[in-house]
């Protein structure tokens, strides 16, 4: 069974393969699927933009497709960036941008719990769909560290471990964070399929 990733970010496609790659006889980003489409991402939710997009990847692969929407959601800001974390800074995917707006607007807060969410989709072109969603909590740090992840990693802080998500190894990464454990939820619900 061949598998569309719903996106092109060599991130994500990284992290997506490295778990669902025994579910699935191929799996290719969008790129390499030869797609070139954008799905407007206009819903209130994480999953409902996740739903949207690999719905509408399915229906034009006609190949199983999954899309997952994620971002940061700080107590402070009462849930922002949240589905506008890509482009927060009003730029879409400018990382440092975003990071530097986050950083203006919790200048002198306190509280600065936040945490990352995930919610995913994997559809079907006959219209099945499974969904997970996770989460990974966290504090915005006051400084950037590290040179691994992307996004907002180098300033979300796991206070447990006294370190940013960017200061630890993809594998770590993978193992903690919200889009692995979304995608394990998923996995979990594709087996109970068979």
């Amino acid at each position: 069974m061949k598998l569309i990733l719903a996106t092109n970010n060599a991130h994500k496609v990284t992290e997506m393969k490295a778990i669902l790659a025994p579910y699935f006889d191929e799996i290719l980003s969008m790129r390499e699927a030869g797609i070139d489409h954008e799905t407007v991402e206009d819903g209130e939710t994480f999953m409902e933009n996740a739903v949207k997009k690999a719905r509408e990847l399915a229906e034009i692969s006609g190949c199983c497709a999954i899309a997952d929407d994620s971002g940061l959601c700080v107590d402070a800001l009462g849930g922002a960036p949240g589905v506008y974390s890509a482009r927060f800074s009003g730029v879409h995917g400018d990382d440092a941008a975003n990071r530097r707006v986050l950083l203006e607007k919790l200048d002198g807060v306190k509280n600065r719990a936040a945490h990352f969410t995930c919610a995913i989709a994997l559809a079907w072109p006959d219209g099945r769909l499974l969904t997970s969603e996770d989460y990974l909590y966290g504090e915005i740090a006051h400084t950037e560290r590290g040179e691994n992840g992307f996004g907002y990693d180098s300033l979300f802080l796991l206070p447990e471990r006294g370190v940013r998500t960017a200061e630890i190894s993809p594998e770590e990464k993978n193992s903690i964070s919200h889009r692995g454990k979304a995608l394990r939820g998923l996995v979990k619900k594709l087996e109970a399929m068979d």
